[in-house]
């Protein structure tokens, strides 16, 4: 626990804590939603729980509130929210989840995250990808498939059929035989009665006693438990009634579970794994962990230490939109300007100037026949060239700029020539980051409208 709590920030400033669930009934939450919202309390941090079944979102004045109830403001710089697992249920509730998004909440986890722990055959994939050890696993697409889903997990009994979407060992069947796995198939697949569309997977059977639950949080390994196998059943759920203990993970099994964690692209998540002998496999990775028998295990209040790791916004994680490398923004008193948004770019933001004059701690500068005045910030100074490199020193100015129908105030440019160059404006990291943009350098214009010249003032 001390060695979790090191990276834990010494500055502890309470920001709004936004908990996106659903509910049991009218009258209370889910435990760990619970949890979350007397644990805030504690440590002055606003926070607000907002149920799918009811829940109101407006992009528009950055408020959000269940029907009925009074609206709960949020903005992109002070707001986390924490999706629960039961918002996974329906595409309608994730579409809450792709809002906030869009708004650039940041999020725990992102809708991407979730829906592929939510599906138990895309984290097989993901990890066989990664090369993280699972058991065998295949798609059961139909009866006249069957044979071939069985070969691929070669038909040795017990095998454990399961549903693609679950959790708390719902929808996990224990197999002994070909005949109980066609009837349960035929009687999962009936039409009649049942629908006929439930999704399932076969596995191989791991013999074990028990299995560990780890829980991750960003880079780190943040608890772990013991889970004992049921007496008279394979499953070993908290919520089942498993005995529960505190475990010691080997170096082995953290850099299992942080390559789990990290093949889902996970801020905080639950990594199942057992052992067969020396060799470890990840049975499934859960994106909202409950929290009652990993703190009884632990002895730790685990959603308390959860929420002093976000008093570090470092630690937030945002899902940044899409753009192409090229794109317009609009600078304040100076028009149009087609960007190169450079990932490279570490340093500053530049923008075209034919020639200026500093004076009185003013900037007159000139770009395409045009002249404008700004205050001068500082004179800034950097090497240029890779072989004999020369220190060059340019102005520094603060502009406000519109990019994608948002405001950026104070945007630090530095005036140079680029007239050599083919765009005349360069954006930097920190101004990526501030947007929350992933860059796709083989587009150009995603977002913004498309010009055929680049020396648009």
């Amino acid at each position: 626990m001390e060695k979790f709590k090191s990276f834990i920030t010494e500055e502890k400033k309470p920001y709004k804590l936004l908990v996106v669930s659903t509910r049991p009934n009218k009258k209370r939450m889910y435990h760990t939603t619970q949890r979350l919202m007397d644990e805030s309390k504690k440590r002055n941090i606003d926070a607000y729980a907002l149920f799918a079944e009811s829940a109101n979102i407006d992009s528009v004045n950055n408020q959000v509130w269940n029907s009925g109830e009074k609206k709960f403001s949020i903005d992109s710089e002070n707001t986390l929210a924490i999706i629960r697992g039961s918002v996974a249920r329906k595409d309608a509730y994730m579409n809450l989840v792709s809002q906030l998004e869009k708004m650039g909440i940041a999020i725990v986890n992102s809708r991407e995250t979730i829906g592929m722990c939510a599906d138990k055959y895309r984290t097989a994939l993901r990890l066989a990808e990664t090369d993280v050890a699972t058991p065998k696993t295949s798609l059961l697409q139909s009866i006249e498939t069957l044979q071939d889903t069985l070969d691929s997990v070669e038909e040795t009994y017990p095998l454990i059929l399961k549903t693609l979407r679950g959790s708390k060992g719902i929808g996990v069947i224990f197999i002994e035989s070909r005949r109980q796995l066609e009837s349960i198939i035929q009687l999962l697949w009936d039409k009649t009665h049942y629908g006929g569309d439930t999704e399932l997977l076969l596995q191989t059977y791991i013999k074990t006693d028990h299995d560990v639950r780890v829980l991750v949080l960003g880079d780190k390994v943040f608890a772990a438990m013991r889970r004992d196998v049921l007496k008279g059943d394979f499953r070993s759920n908290a919520s089942l009634g498993a005995k529960v203990k505190e475990y010691k993970l080997s170096e082995e099994e953290k850099e299992l579970c942080l390559n789990a964690h990290k093949a889902v692209n996970g801020v905080y998540t639950a990594v199942d794994f057992i052992r067969n002998g020396n060799d470890s496999y990840v049975l499934e990775i859960n994106s909202s962990p409950g929290t009652s028998g990993i703190e009884d295990a632990t002895g730790r209040n685990l959603m308390g230490e959860l929420l002093e790791y976000f008093m570090d916004k470092d630690n937030w994680r945002y899902v940044g939109n899409e753009i192409g490398r090229l794109e317009r923004i609009k600078i304040e008193g100076v028009g149009d300007v087609v960007a190169n948004f450079d990932t490279g770019n570490s340093a500053r933001c530049i923008i075209h100037a034919d020639e200026y004059e500093v004076k009185n701690k003013q900037v007159l500068w000139k770009s395409f026949g045009k002249t404008y005045k700004n205050k001068l910030l500082k004179m800034g100074k950097w090497e240029r060239g890779a072989l004999n490199a020369k220190v060059i020193e340019r102005p520094i100015i603060l502009l406000d700029i519109t990019f994608n129908g948002k405001l950026y105030k104070n945007v630090k440019f530095a005036l140079d020539d680029r007239t050599e160059k083919t765009t005349k404006c360069l954006m930097n990291q920190d101004f990526m980051q501030r947007a929350k943009v992933l860059i796709n350098p083989s587009r150009k214009f995603i977002v913004t409208e498309i010009y055929d010249s680049f020396e648009i003032f």
